[in-house]
């Protein structure tokens, strides 16, 4: 598999921000591409242990307009972006997040994450140079 995943995260939020967009983002990877997980797995005393992903998945640091940067140039390639903004962040509900995103243009979304699926080659190029989240 020639596939690279990668999260970008606004390193100025609270940890418990971060981890919660990357894992909203992880859930929305999972969804869309279910062969990158592996079989359902059992340990010795068979306890089930659901696939996990057969692909490494940094997580790196950027600002708020490095995401917005990152997204406007990945737009124009052949690579897959999931975001995480601040209309999902903020809603109670999903209608909520609907209603909000439906309402405003990515000029008006403050993004929090992305998470960039494709070619390793071409995540590369557009990540290779962004710190991992410490």
């Amino acid at each position: 598999m020639n596939l690279k995943c990668v999260m970008v995260v606004d390193d100025k939020l609270p940890i418990g921000m971060i981890a919660n967009t990357v894992s909203i983002l992880g859930c929305a990877l999972g969804k869309r591409h279910p062969e990158i997980n592996g079989e359902d797995l059992q340990n010795l005393d068979e306890q089930p242990f659901p696939g996990l992903i057969k692909i490494p998945v940094p997580v790196l640091a950027a600002n708020g307009d490095q995401l917005r940067g990152l997204k406007e140039s990945i737009a124009k390639d052949e690579l897959e972006v999931i975001s995480f903004t601040d209309a999902a962040q903020h809603a109670p509900t999903y209608e909520d997040y609907r209603q909000s995103l439906v309402n405003k243009t990515d000029q008006q979304l403050k993004f929090l994450g992305l998470c960039i699926f494709g070619k390793t080659k071409r995540v590369n190029h557009y990540t290779g140079n962004l710190p991992t989240l410490k």
